[in-house]
Formats: C-alpha cells, sequence, structure tokens
C-alpha cells in the first residue's frame, strides 16, 4: 500500500503540490505570525510582553470587547432578517420574486465598505439627506459613524447569508411534517416557533458562522464609518503600518489572538451542528400560499422596503459618480469628470483588480479541481490533511492573512512583499477552499462507473481525469469560480496591507480615495466595481442555469 501511495505518478505530484502550497503560503506565514507574537522587539527573545500590554490596557482590549459587541448584534439582527424573509418568500407568493432574489444576491457580493461610504454621503454631517433635514425641518439626522453605523451597514450587507442558506432549507421541509402540527393543534407562530424553526437551526447556526466571520473580520467599514468605535482588525492595522518600535511584534500578537478567537468560534459552530445535524428529505415540499388583504399589502411593503434600503448603497454609488465635483464637494451639475480621473490617473488599479483576481481563479479552478479529486476519489492520511488544511482560510481574516504574508516573505530568499505575487497568492489562500467545497459536491455526483469504463477502453488515468471527470465537473465549477472572482475583485481587507503603488486595485483605490475625500473619483470607481459584479452575477446565472447562490 505504502509503495502504491508514494510511487511517483501525477496525483503523487499534485499531492506535493497542495502540501507546498498550503505548507509555504499558510503554515509558515501563521507560524511566522505566532513567533513574532512571542517575540521581545529588540533582542528578539521569547516574551509574553505583548500580549501582557494588549489585556493591560484598556484602549486595546477594548476594541476585541467592541468587535464582539458590534458582531453579536450583526449576527443576531442578520438571523432575524434573514429568517423571516426567507420564510415570507418560500412559504408566500410574492410579486417580482426573481428580481427581488437579484438584488438581495447584489447587495451580498458588493462589497461593505461602498455600503459604509454611500451611508456616508446620505447620513455623513455633510450628507444629502443630513442637508436636507437640516435646510427643511431643521432636524439633525442621528450619527451615521461609531456602533450605529457599523451594525447599519453589515447587517444590510450580511443577512442575505441567512436568507440564501434558510431559503434553501425551507425547501427540503416536507409538508407532511407542517400538516401533522396542524392537526395536533399547533398552528400560526406557535407551528413557526416549535416546528420550523428547530427544523432549519443547523443551517441558520451555518449561516451565523458566515455572517459572523465577515462582520468580525471586515476591516473597511469600521475604518470608513467607525470614528472611535475602534475594533480588532482596524487596531491590528494602525499598529502594523505605524512601523515604530515594536508594532509590528505587537500587531502580530494582536492578530494571533484574532486567530485563537475565530478558530474557537469555528469549532465551536461545528460542534454544535454536527449534535443537531440531522437529514431532511421533502418528498412533498410545502406549498406556497397567497396572503390576502391588508397582511399582504404590509408583507410586500416591507420586504420592498428591506431590499431597496439594501441596494441604496448601489444606486447612491453610480448616481453620485456622474455628478460634478469640486475638491471633495458635489456641485450642481453632472460631468463625466471623474471616470477621466479614473482612466488618466488610476487605470492602473483597475486593470490590476482584473489581471490578479483572473490569473487567481484559473489556479483556484485547477487547484480546487485536482485537490478535491485527491480528497475524495484517493483517500489517504495525507490527502486528510490537506483536507484539514483547506478548513484554515475559513478562519484567517484578511487583514490577518495580509500581515501574516507580510511577516513571512518579506526578507530574502523569498522576498515577495511589493509585489504583485503577494497579493494573487492572498486571493489564491483566500477563495480557493469555497471552489474546493463545490468541486468536491460535483464529484459526489459522479460515478465512479464513467472513469473506471473510461481507464478499462485504455485511457490513463490522467486522461480520463481530464477528457472525463475535469469535462463533467467544469460547469459546477465554473459558477463556483464566477462567485469566487466576484469576491476576489472586491476583496480589501489582505489587499490594503500587501499593495504598493504599482499592485493597487480598485478596492483599495476606493479606500484611498474616500481617506482623501476624492468623493467623485471613489464613486466612479465603485461603478465600475458594482456594474461589473452585476454582468458576472449574470454570467454566473447563465452558466449554473439557476439562482441559487452558495458561498
Amino acid at each position: 500500500m505504502n509503495k502504491k501511495l508514494f510511487k511517483w505518478d501525477f496525483w503523487t505530484g499534485i499531492t506535493i503540490l497542495s502540501i507546498a502550497i498550503f505548507g509555504l503560503f499558510l503554515i509558515y506565514p501563521l507560524f511566522s505570525l505566532f513567533v513574532s507574537a512571542f517575540q521581545n522587539a529588540d533582542t528578539g527573545a521569547f516574551s509574553m510582553e505583548n500580549f501582557v500590554r494588549f489585556f493591560q490596557r484598556k484602549y486595546y482590549y477594548q476594541s476585541m470587547i467592541n468587535s464582539f459587541w458590534v458582531t453579536t448584534c450583526v449576527t443576531a439582527l442578520a438571523i432575524v432578517i434573514g429568517t423571516a424573509l426567507a420564510y415570507f418568500m418560500s412559504l408566500y407568493t410574492i410579486r417580482f420574486k426573481s428580481v427581488v432574489e437579484v438584488c438581495i444576491i447584489i447587495s451580498l457580493l458588493s462589497p461593505p465598505f461602498i455600503g459604509a461610504y454611500s451611508w456616508i454621503l446620505i447620513g455623513g454631517r455633510s450628507g444629502i439627506l443630513t442637508q436636507f433635514l437640516q435646510t427643511t425641518f431643521h432636524y439633525d439626522f442621528p450619527s451615521i459613524y461609531g456602533f450605529a453605523g457599523i451594525l447599519l451597514v453589515l447587517t444590510l450587507k450580511l443577512y442575505p447569508f441567512i436568507y440564501l442558506y434558510v431559503a434553501g432549507a425551507m425547501k427540503n421541509i416536507d409538508s407532511a411534517l407542517i400538516e401533522a402540527s396542524e392537526s395536533l393543534g399547533c398552528s400560526g407562530i406557535r407551528k413557526v416557533v416549535t416546528v420550523i424553526v428547530p427544523l432549519i437551526t443547523p443551517t441558520i447556526l451555518a449561516g451565523a458562522l458566515m455572517v459572523f466571520m465577515n462582520a468580525m473580520a471586515d476591516f473597511g467599514t469600521p475604518m470608513l464609518i467607525g470614528e472611535g468605535f475602534n475594533v480588532m482588525p482596524v487596531m491590528i492595522y494602525s499598529e502594523f503600518i505605524n512601523e515604530v518600535g515594536d508594532q509590528a511584534n505587537f500587531a502580530a500578537a494582536m492578530a494571533a489572538i484574532m486567530v485563537i478567537i475565530t478558530s474557537t468560534i469555528f469549532m465551536l459552530q461545528k460542534y454544535v451542528v454536527n449534535r443537531k445535524s440531522f437529514a431532511m428529505s421533502s418528498l412533498r415540499p410545502m406549498q406556497v400560499h397567497t396572503m390576502k388583504g391588508i397582511r399582504n399589502v404590509v408583507m410586500h411593503a416591507l420586504i420592498y422596503l428591506l431590499v431597496a434600503v439594501s441596494m441604496i448603497p448601489q444606486i447612491v454609488v453610480i448616481y453620485t459618480s456622474f455628478l460634478k465635483t469640486k475638491g471633495s464637494v458635489f456641485v450642481p451639475g453632472y460631468s463625466l469628470d471623474s471616470y477621466r480621473t479614473i482612466f488618466e490617473s488610476l487605470g492602473t488599479a483597475v486593470s490590476n483588480t482584473y489581471i490578479f483576481s483572473t490569473i487567481a481563479i484559473l489556479m483556484i479552478i485547477f487547484l480546487g479541481m485536482t485537490v478535491a479529486y485527491l480528497t475524495t476519489r484517493r483517500k489517504s492520511w495525507i490527502t486528510d490533511i490537506i483536507d484539514t488544511l483547506t478548513m484554515f482560510p475559513y478562519i484567517i481574516p484578511g487583514s490577518v492573512l495580509g500581515i501574516t504574508l507580510l511577516l513571512a516573505f518579506n526578507d530574502e530568499p523569498l522576498l515577495l512583499s511589493g509585489t504583485a505575487f503577494i497579493i494573487i497568492i492572498s486571493l489564491v489562500i483566500r477563495r480557493l477552499p469555497y471552489t474546493l467545497r463545490s468541486s468536491s459536491a460535483i464529484l459526489y455526483q459522479i460515478s465512479p462507473s464513467l472513469e473506471e469504463a473510461s481507464i478499462s477502453l485504455g485511457a490513463s488515468p490522467i486522461k480520463t481525469f481530464f477528457r472525463v471527470t475535469a469535462v463533467m465537473m467544469l460547469p459546477g465549477v465554473m459558477s463556483g469560480a464566477i462567485l469566487s472572482w466576484i469576491t476576489a475583485i472586491n476583496e480589501l481587507s489582505s489587499s490594503v496591507i500587501l499593495f504598493t503603488g504599482a499592485t493597487k486595485t480598485m478596492s483599495v483605490a476606493i479606500y484611498t480615495e474616500v481617506i482623501r475625500a476624492s468623493y467623485g473619483t471613489a464613486a466612479a470607481l465603485s461603478t465600475i466595481l458594482t456594474l461589473t459584479t452585476v454582468v458576472a452575477m449574470l454570467i454566473f446565472f447563465k452558466v449554473s442555469g439557476s439562482r441559487n447562490v452558495t458561498l
């Protein structure tokens, strides 16, 4: 068995390549992070002083409390909104349902920092709504900055995760269970609470983990709209870029704490889901009903209002991108000057975004398909290790990954900092697990007998993989890759740490333009990014043949 396992062939090469990639660009950087976290900046000796400093000063540990508080609130609100929306969208007739679902998906896939920027334009100190209410009604609009603003932006951004997960689970509920509960006198709210909610609890928890991890790791939103409400990703970034004395080691210690926190939450969620999970097969899916009277009007009004508010960031940035600007102020009239400025001075950021993301996705498709084949068709203790390694990027926030890569590859012999390669690698590491998961799911649906038949007809195993298995996998893998590409072009948290002037991407350019108060060019870049996302989504719908999105 051992000889067969270590016999040199194509799959042995893929096994070694997989271990090398995850070992070099994930495990080694994480190791470097923890080494730096425990080092004294001056002597390099082993020390706990960075962690002691963090927990001794309220200025620092308060950021951890703030992160937990805002993330918990966002997750709770997202669960309530997303579950309620999925319930009504699944069980009742909704006019223009397909349009509503597309808008929900677009609001999910657009970067949250665009939402923060848009709400600054609307409700900031010089915002459109703020000025209107002050001049017309002499009313001071509540501050959009701080905890409230972060909560608003992240909730509107992340509730679609819960919606997509729960809507999928609702399709698997057998109507016989509902009918049985009604025959026993259980109806209305009681039926929802005692029958439907327990059935979808594992799915809600899976969606809640996605919301929690995204909210905890988000950098752009609190950086733009936080104003004094410090959270861990912003604190880590601020300490790391100071580059004074022991700041890099101290930032590494905070990043290590964040990895420990996210790992603990991830393992806890997995434990709870495994205990509560069960299989459901829907022989008779629940019937869609038509709500009548005033309740139907209220339901439609609330759903349309929620989706409209969720789409406000996209609408605002597209509209403001065509306004005339004078410095940081929008003036009456319309103009294409912001777009001219982009292509004159920020064209590199636009091209970098598409080039880096496309190269990353090509690597992800190859690795995703081959590694998925290893872990599902050629199981061994080595492939089990690879399968375990693929879980790590789920629990590493983007800003932390950026710092780990810089700490690991900032010196010879492997000096990668400042290059395009390090940004591409960060995109591959962060997005590969999603394509791996979808590739594995597709492989489980393809019978091994097809490969056996090809081999029996004289084709080699490698030829069989590329000409038979890969061809059958490709449609599903491509639809997953399109979604990964969308998230890659919107990536900010790792890129903002890794970029240089020559490797700036659109997300980073938008962030820097907002910081400089160049709102016109920021709006124009955001519009290009938003329209790219919409076009990619339309391609996804065409390739996949459905509107079911899983991330």
